[in-house]
């Protein structure tokens, strides 16, 4: 069942960073997850008969604040979408700056509209890192922005909290930056809950491309089925602990020591860092997904994006990844053949 106005589901971490490769797929196998409560009223094997002494049930044990578990548990709010100013008029779309609410923050964005009779198909788009004190509003997927709104879908770019004219959030980066999930699933909420002509509420899908297809992932698993289709352009390690060793810590990014501080190292609490990877829940993936990963990219490397596909396949999910040969990080010369590939799965599942 599509989530409508309120997400049951959650949104999920991603680590400012890329992925590097700690263990085959065998290793990566999922954890199960949380088995959802039952609905009230529903009786269950082995309920005690009327003159049982009743029995105490076991408390569960409260999720770690920060994980992807207490994002499930999580109700999500976004709404209140509003069309600022016209940034741009072409003969295809218009531009115009945006807000939206989401969890209790104010989010801007980008939106493109397509010209034409509506109403169109949505697509929210999932940047990749850019530091905050440099980053202006829509940065990041330009090419995606302008090459989707041309196809006849209404883009959604969002800037993520303590980016461009977003709220603030002192502690998302302490945090494993989770709160950029939170940002993308408010943006699929507020679209279904705009009202506007132009938008169809029940065709939503995700596009992220680097650090942007980590908060693919983790959307995808605390919140199945509020998408109908995701794309992930070669994404971070699914593993934040890699994503760390790759990119800060080597550059001497005071923030890990604060991380640690904060939740310990993967050998001094390997449960936090269960808790923060989507691998561990693939369980719950429900959208069909599909990742486009170059052979030559320098940055986030194929391994992590094969050994993500490999732990979602094993989990029984629709994954389907497409390595790009001779492609670096941001690809070049096989872009739009690339985008040929993904407009065809998204019209699959939106069209």
């Amino acid at each position: 069942m599509r989530l409508r106005g309120t997400a049951c589901a959650a949104a999920g971490l991603l680590l400012a960073v890329a992925m590097g490769c700690t263990g085959g797929a065998e290793d990566a196998a999922p954890a199960t997850s949380p088995t959802p409560a039952r609905a009230t009223g529903e009786r269950a094997t082995g309920e005690r008969d009327a003159g049982e002494s009743p029995r105490t049930a076991p408390s569960p044990t409260p999720a770690d604040p920060v994980s992807l578990q207490a994002l499930m548990q999580r109700e999500h709010t976004g709404s209140g979408l509003r069309l600022g100013e016209v940034l741009d008029r072409t003969s295809a779309y218009t531009r115009y700056a945006v807000t939206y609410e989401a969890n209790g923050l104010t989010i801007s964005g980008i939106m493109n509209i397509p010209e034409g009779e509506g109403p169109f198909p949505a697509l929210v788009l999932a940047h990749g890192h850019i530091d905050p004190d440099v980053y202006f509003s829509g940065q990041g997927m330009p090419r995606e922005q302008d090459r989707l709104a041309r196809s006849g879908y209404v883009v959604l770019h969002t800037d993520y909290r303590n980016h461009a004219r977003s709220d603030k959030d002192p502690d998302n980066d302490v945090n494993l930056r989770l709160g950029y999930t939170e940002d993308v699933i408010g943006a699929a909420l507020a679209l279904r809950d705009s009202g506007r002509p132009e938008i169809d509420g029940d065709r939503i899908g995700l596009f992220g491309r680097s650090m942007g297809g980590g908060v693919v992932y983790n959307t995808l698993v605390v919140a199945p089925g509020l998408f109908d289709a995701a794309v992930a352009y070669a994404p971070v390690s699914a593993r934040p602990e890699e994503n760390i060793d790759h990119f800060q810590r080597p550059d001497g990014d005071p923030l890990v020591t604060e991380i640690e501080e904060k939740h310990g190292t993967p050998d001094e609490n390997p449960a936090f860092w269960r808790g923060v990877s989507p691998l561990t829940h693939a369980d719950r993936v429900s959208d069909p997904l599909l990742i486009q990963h170059g052979t030559a990219d320098d940055t986030c490397p194929l391994v992590w994006s094969r050994e993500a596909a490999a732990v979602f396949r094993k989990a029984g999910k629709d994954v389907e990844l497409r390595p790009v040969a001779g492609e670096g990080h941001t690809f070049g010369p096989k872009w739009a053949a690339s985008m040929d590939v993904t407009e065809a799965f998204l019209a699959r599942h939106l069209r």
